[in-house]
């Protein structure tokens, strides 16, 4: 039965994928009108013995697992066009641009995949987020042509830009947010997951600080007998770069699967986190 519900996601994939309502934007806009989409749950199977967990179609949940994924298992690319240093932390790529400035990193990816989401779902009034500074930056404002003024430690918003809710104006308010926010804004922002077992496609594993750093869960499976749940984890990094699906070293045998009883300490390639890291953004 379970195994007939991926299947079904996946073909919901495509269908919300090459259809999207005539009022909405497309699922994922910044690809180009040809491309071939390969997702995320077509391109990893749970591990042997579990089964997916159930999403409602148009969730985050949902839109996070069909998310497209780069054919093969290409180089970690960053932003200047170099490759990343360390290749061996990757298990795929997603098929998502990076721009050409050092700005999309780790919290700053994760900023990107939630206010995506929320645009193609025509949920403007909950794009926002906070500066550093703790100042508010909502997409409906810069919509209105408001823009900030940033001196020092303080920011004033002056309506001095083109008014619209674009693609193109979307995309130019969320490279705003990245250069005035990071992880220390967003974690607290975000509200904690008290619950390891309560894990969801969604959710961040996020340490605020200078330097901190943020991975997000892309997605869950759950074993039916014994109820043990796994998920799969994805980041941007420092410098900016191609955002990936991340390998579990310390247990190759279920990657690029973590379990949920990890004992204290969450080891990802590259950072090391707590349970009570994991958050996620508040509800409606």
């Amino acid at each position: 039965m379970r195994s007939l519900l991926n299947s079904l996601i996946i073909g919901f994939c495509f269908l919300f994928f090459l259809s999207p309502a005539p009022a909405q934007p497309a699922m994922y806009p910044w690809l180009q009108d040809d491309a071939v989409l390969l997702t995320l749950g077509d391109r990893i199977s749970p591990p042997k013995g579990f089964e997916r967990e159930e999403v409602r179609p148009a969730s985050f949940d949902f839109w996070l697992q069909c998310f497209p994924v780069k054919s093969g298992n290409p180089p970690v690319m960053l932003f200047d066009g170099g490759k990343k240093g360390n290749q061996s932390a990757h298990h795929l790529v997603l098929d998502l641009d990076v721009g050409n400035k050092d700005l999309q990193q780790c919290a700053d990816s994760v900023i990107r995949l939630w206010a995506e989401y929320l645009y193609f779902t025509g949920q403007y009034n909950r794009i926002h987020f906070n500066f550093t500074s703790g100042d508010r930056a909502d997409f409906t404002r810069w919509a209105e042509g408001y823009r900030p003024v940033v001196q020092g430690s303080k920011v004033s918003w002056v309506q001095k830009g083109d008014k619209g809710n674009s693609y193109e104006q979307f995309r130019a308010y969320l490279e705003n947010v990245m250069m005035y926010a990071g992880s220390a804004s967003l974690s607290k922002e975000m509200i904690p997951v008290e619950d390891i077992e309560d894990i969801r496609a969604g959710d961040v594993f996020i340490q605020g600080g200078f330097p901190g750093h943020a991975v997000i869960v892309m997605d869950t499976a759950v074993h039916p007998k014994t109820g043990e749940k796994v998920f799969l984890l994805a980041q941007g990094f420092m410098p900016a770069q191609d955002m990936h699906v991340l390998k579990n070293l310390n247990h190759p045998e279920i990657s690029p699967w973590y379990k949920t009883d990890f004992g204290q300490v969450l080891s990802t390639p590259e950072w090391d986190f707590a349970k009570t890291d994991l958050k996620r953004f508040p509800p409606q």
